[in-house]
């Protein structure tokens, strides 16, 4: 059965209150990255709280030290202007003498994934909400809208797995949500910058560097979203 975005956005509701129902709100973060999708979730998860009379937002956001400038500073826009608690998670790599994007899978678990199960530990997150999506790549297809991780124990939600990259937009548009300007500029899928660039046409992650995207599965494995 074909959902319209409405009863997609009733569906992804329902999932973060049961999320909200279910576990402290203050060990429940979302993984923002500052792309459209976890802008997407985290305006969600915002509304929600706020109609529960919750100021307890909390966002954690994965800064490799290669973020275009131009995602930096929408998240720190963003982050006072929706008054977010955010927890920036970075490396303990010293990137001037780090081979960076020779090895895609070394250098993503170095500057990503290590930090994030850092900081899932230090923060005592027990719920980590991600603006994954089925359409943006093969391997995601068959992703759960829960999905318990392990080393460190944690759950990651889904909850606009169903949505499209034309749901997002709608949505966007509609609520009148920002976003980052590098969308304005051609861009539809932001990584690191040694690992993305602007595409006209294809698939919407075709700007994304592909030996990374075609060993997608391996670094999920290895904690990766």
């Amino acid at each position: 059965m074909v959902l319209s975005l409405e009863d997609k956005i009733a569906k992804s509701n329902e999932l973060l209150e049961n999320i909200l129902r279910s576990y402290p709100e203050d060990k429940i973060f979302v993984s923002w990255t500052g792309g459209k999708d976890s802008t997407t979730v985290l305006y969600l998860w915002k509304n929600l709280l706020e109609k529960k009379n919750i100021n307890k937002v909390k966002a954690l956001s994965i800064d490799t030290g290669l973020k275009f400038p131009e995602i930096v500073a929408f998240r720190e826009e963003i982050s006072l202007l929706w008054n977010i608690e955010l927890h920036i998670a970075k490396p303990d790599v010293n990137l001037l003498h780090y081979e960076i994007a020779k090895d895609k899978v070394k250098c993503c678990y170095d500057l990503k994934i290590v930090p994030l199960k850092q900081s899932i530990k230090t923060l005592g997150i027990e719920v980590l909400l991600t603006g994954l999506r089925r359409d943006e790549h093969r391997f995601r297809k068959q992703r759960d809208y829960k999905e318990q991780r392990e080393n460190p124990d944690y759950l990651q939600v889904n909850p606009i797995l169903d949505w499209t990259e034309l749901d997002i937009w709608t949505f966007l548009y509609k609520e009148n949500v920002p976003f980052c300007s590098l969308y304005e500029k051609g861009y539809r899928s932001l990584g690191c910058i040694p690992c993305t660039k602007m595409v006209t046409g294809g698939e919407e992650r075709a700007g994304r560097d592909r030996e990374k995207e075609e060993k997608l599965a391996y670094l999920t494995s290895l904690g990766y979203f």
